[in-house]
């Protein structure tokens, strides 16, 4: 398997995840990746496949996620820093972020899913209409996209060294570029 093929990651995706919204998260934290690749001069297309890629295993496996996840892309070949990103893009296995690609992976993973929330809401129900204020305002209330950690999302952007308010704003920009894609 080519890592830089995104045809070929985009089908693996496919084999393993059959969920629309799944594949969208997946799609949603590519646009992500790969708008943070160009902003640190880093390879578009590699961290645009990883982020396509690293919730591979979640639906088959989500007790096991994201161990499954990386064992899987070791046993196809995927190089170790993809493996280790994986891995490293939660909490649950205690592996230290340490690298750029890992940091970025871990920020942009849980605020995809609160930025598209909030374009659900917006009464256009466009991405278009979300702006960084719309997104703390919905932030604050913790019912609202419940399962999105708001401590993971601090976390990622102090980690990755980018204030919260403007990370929030590249991930919105970020997702401009797929919002039709993503049907927000």
């Amino acid at each position: 398997m080519n890592p830089l093929n995104r045809d070929d990651i985009w089908q693996l995706l496919c084999e393993y995840t059959q969920s629309d919204l799944l594949r969208k998260h997946c799609l949603a934290v590519e646009a992500a990746m790969k708008w943070y690749a160009r902003k640190f001069g880093e390879d578009e297309n590699l961290w645009g496949n990883l982020g396509l890629i690293h919730d591979l295993a979640f639906e088959k496996y989500p007790d096991q996620h994201p161990q499954k996840d990386g064992e899987i892309l070791r046993e196809l070949g995927f190089p170790e820093e993809w493996v280790r990103a994986v891995w490293s893009h939660g909490d649950a296995l205690n592996i230290p972020r340490v690298t750029l690609l890992e940091k970025t992976l871990y920020a942009v993973d849980e605020l995809t899913g609160l930025v598209i929330a909030v374009a659900r809401v917006r009464p256009s129900k466009k991405l278009a209409d979300v702006d960084v204020p719309a997104v703390k305002k919905k932030w604050k209330d913790k019912a609202f996209a419940r399962g999105v950690n708001r401590a993971d999302i601090e976390r990622g952007a102090a980690e990755l060294g980018v204030p919260l308010d403007e990370h929030i704003g590249n991930v919105i920009a970020a997702l401009g570029a797929v919002a039709d894609t993503l049907g927000v």
